[in-house]
């Protein structure tokens, strides 16, 4: 069926909002995110929820002061964090096995599975993933665009398409877009999508939430190895349906 004009403008306009800012599957360059300061990470604006255990030796008396001096720095640290960030216990709560993401600065939270370790990718404004599986990762991407609301590009079906087939895969995989679907949450709309990029040695399961706010365009991506989709199916659509942005 030929693709309608309205359909292919919408593609372009798709494909042109987040080009800049491919996701990397497969080979990715990603690196573990270096920058701490007292043991904090340093998310800038971001708050990462988490629970922090500390523990005392008792084989000594100096061993006993240098452990309080340890559990008083980070606890300064902790507290110089959330006096500049405001509480995150406050402010989202993550279920069990998660851990909770709130950027005040951009405006959105998510959750994604507690052990995911953050890294550093070009092009995303933050992103983590598993250790051992690295094609199980979470990633969000923002952009300006002119745009006021998704319609704007198209529906979901036909952004999510230009998405997949120009953005979330290299040009030598072969995609297919499972689904896409529109949902509303708090007065905001999100494109919703499930799409298989088919490389020659591993297929990735991915899926995508996609919203617009405030003159900026955001992209969720999240996804695992097919061999893997049966067992992480339901944390990775945790992932993407969690992604909202703030009020």
């Amino acid at each position: 069926m030929a693709i309608s004009a309205a359909a292919a403008s919408a593609s372009a306009s798709a494909s042109s909002l987040v080009l800049a800012n491919r996701s990397s599957f497969a080979g990715s360059a990603a690196t573990t995110a270096p920058a701490r300061l007292n043991g904090v990470p340093n998310l800038r604006s971001r708050t990462a929820v988490s629970c922090v255990r500390a523990s005392t030796s008792e084989s000594n008396n100096e061993s006993e002061a240098v452990t309080r001096r340890q559990v008083m720095g980070g606890a300064a640290a902790v507290a110089a964090t959330i006096a500049t960030f405001g509480s995150p216990a406050l402010a989202i709560n993550a279920p069990k096995g998660y851990t909770a993401v709130l950027d005040n600065a951009d405006g959105y939270k998510f959750f994604y599975p507690f052990g995911w370790q953050e890294v550093a990718v070009k092009g995303q404004d933050v992103a983590f993933k598993d250790v051992i599986e690295p094609l199980e990762s979470v990633s969000v991407s923002i952009i300006k665009t002119d745009k006021s609301s998704l319609a704007e590009l198209g529906s979901a079906d036909e952004v999510a398409k230009a998405l997949v087939e120009k953005v979330l895969a290299s040009p030598s995989q072969k995609t297919q877009l499972v689904e896409a679907k529109e949902r509303s949450s708090e007065g905001n709309t999100y494109y919703t999508f499930e799409f298989l990029a088919k490389a020659s040695n591993f297929t990735r399961h991915g899926l995508g939430t996609v919203a617009i706010k405030d003159g900026k365009f955001f992209t969720l991506t999240t996804g695992s190895n097919e061999r893997r989709w049966n067992k992480m199916s339901d944390k990775l659509k945790m992932i993407v349906n969690s992604f909202e942005l703030l009020v």
